[in-house]
């Protein structure tokens, strides 16, 4: 893929590489190309500034003399390479660049010293002209040909939106596939959500893919779909504006960054905004929910039961993903198939409440704490496209038994109790039921978010997330304690002791 920018400025060459260090990721190079005085170390300072996390300014020193300088405190951790003095391919070699490219993103001045590739994902930059002009060509393969596409899609959004001023920033992402930035103008910020419809997995069961027996969404369009409508009962679901959901791209409303799982990091006390959740899920528990609902621009939305089906393959992200993670084997086809057994009683025991939405991510990163609104609307709530019409406990058991950050359980306890005072006085609840479709929910969310942890760090190289499965683990063990569980408790005990 070739494309041709006209830089007017070093100002705007420094642009252009902030935008370009939106798709930064280790494994990648960035090969500089062009004369002495070309801009080749103007792209490399300001993309190197723009993955800076917290303080941008710092020394960006050339490496001209030291050869390689490397950044490790970025978001993506960086290594700039000068070639200039080298002049032969073993001076290269001696480098170790083939080793520094499996967990850097490499910016390499000069690379047409070099003997070989280093990656197929290689973004080569053509610096020419003089003064202030500077012609730029982008030459790119692998994946970075798919991210400049996409760069391009979202440049033209934003050119025809109502935020047309905007510069676009990073923002922290999550563990999805969808990306988020930043559009900060100098009269509003909003959010540019980028989740393009993904292609559809492997057949995995019943002539079915994963995504599909589990009900996650494939595109925006539910996100917009349940954004409205929770936005019309008064939630305060981000608002979605301007929206292409065949693009798979959206502006929607910033709520903040008072995000429950950074305040509980800083020590803020979560009492009133933890509160305040349960009252929310409390409401929704008492409402009548549609499994069909409008979407802009499309047909209807339909908001998929949270079946056993569903579960069971979420279940089974355990044996196919954790289980060789601890134990390095593949699991017995008999254990496999006593765990499933053991799934396929315990879910005939949730008795069926009237179904209520569940966004199956109602914890920590996904609240926000907007204290100048009122009531309910006090709770903003994102991450909802994959919401699924289930028992009112399991959006509770993502809250109170949230993997990612450390609630006492004093606290959640008292939080669990105050919940089933509001529904014992709204009528029709029956505690003992609830309670054990809580502990049942509960089990079956851990075991889940164990697969999906192991998964992360095989898979798609996010070892970050292994750090949470002690507290994952905790959150099972309490579950297991329930007397209708003990068939499960007996088989971690004697296949994935919890304690280990």
């Amino acid at each position: 893929m070739l494309i041709e920018y006209h830089s007017t400025s070093p100002n705007a060459t420094e642009r252009l590489a902030q935008e370009l260090s939106l798709w930064a990721k280790p494994g990648q190079c960035i090969l500089l190309a062009g004369d002495l005085g070309a801009g080749k170390s103007t792209f490399a300072r300001a993309f190197i500034r723009a993955l800076a996390l917290n303080e941008k300014d710092f020394d960006i020193p050339s490496p001209t003399f030291s050869l390689v300088q490397t950044y490790e405190n970025l978001r993506v951790p960086v290594a700039h390479i000068d070639l200039y003095r080298l002049n032969s391919a073993d001076e290269v070699e001696s480098l170790g660049l083939s080793e520094l490219v499996s967990s850097h993103l490499l910016l390499i001045e000069w690379p047409e010293k070099m003997p070989a590739s280093l990656s197929p994902d290689n973004l080569k930059i053509s610096l020419s002209g003089h003064g202030e002009n500077r012609e730029i060509i982008l030459h790119a393969s692998g994946s970075w040909t798919t991210s400049l596409q996409r760069n391009a899609l979202i440049n033209d959004f934003v050119k025809q939106s109502s935020i047309n001023d905007g510069v676009r920033r990073f923002l922290e992402g999550d563990a999805s596939s969808r990306r988020y930035e930043k559009i900060v103008s100098p009269t509003k910020t909003l959010l540019l959500m980028d989740m393009p419809a993904r292609p559809d997995g492997p057949i995995v069961r019943d002539n079915r893919t994963y995504s599909s027996i589990a009900h996650l969404a494939e595109g925006i369009g539910p996100v917009v779909a349940i954004n409205d409508y929770l936005g019309g009962l008064g939630y305060s679901a981000p608002e979605v504006y301007d929206a292409d959901i065949r693009s798979g791209l959206a502006f929607v409303e910033d709520l903040g960054s008072n995000v429950f799982d950074k305040m509980i990091a800083r020590g803020v006390d979560m009492r009133e905004p933890l509160q305040a959740a349960v009252d929310v899920l409390a409401d929704t528990a008492i409402r009548i929910w549609p499994n069909s609902i409008p979407l802009r621009g499309g047909p209807a939305h339909q908001v998929q039961p949270y079946d056993h089906a569903a579960m069971l393959i979420e279940v089974d992200l355990l044996p196919s993903w954790y289980w060789p993670h601890m134990k390095e084997t593949a699991l017995q086809h008999d254990v496999k198939s006593g765990f499933t057994s053991i799934w396929q009683e315990l879910l005939t025991k949730i008795l069926a409440e009237n179904p209520v939405w569940n966004l199956r991510d109602f914890h920590s990163p996904n609240l926000l704490w907007l204290p100048e609104r009122q009531g309910l609307r006090r709770i903003g709530i994102i991450d909802s496209q994959d919401c699924v019409m289930g028992h009112p406990a399991y959006d509770l058991v993502s809250m109170l038994q949230d993997a990612r950050v450390d609630i006492d359980f004093r606290i959640t306890d008292g939080l669990f109790e105050y919940y089933c005072g509001l529904r014992e006085k709204s009528g029709n609840f029956d505690a003992r039921e609830f309670t054990r479709s809580y502990a049942i929910l509960g089990a079956q969310r851990a075991t889940k978010i164990l697969g999906i942890f192991a998964r992360l760090f095989k898979r798609d190289g996010k070892p970050a997330y292994l750090k949470h499965m002690p507290r994952v683990k905790r959150h099972l063990a309490r579950n297991l304690s329930h007397p209708d569980l003990h068939h499960l408790k007996a088989w971690y005990d004697q296949n994935l002791p919890l304690d280990k």
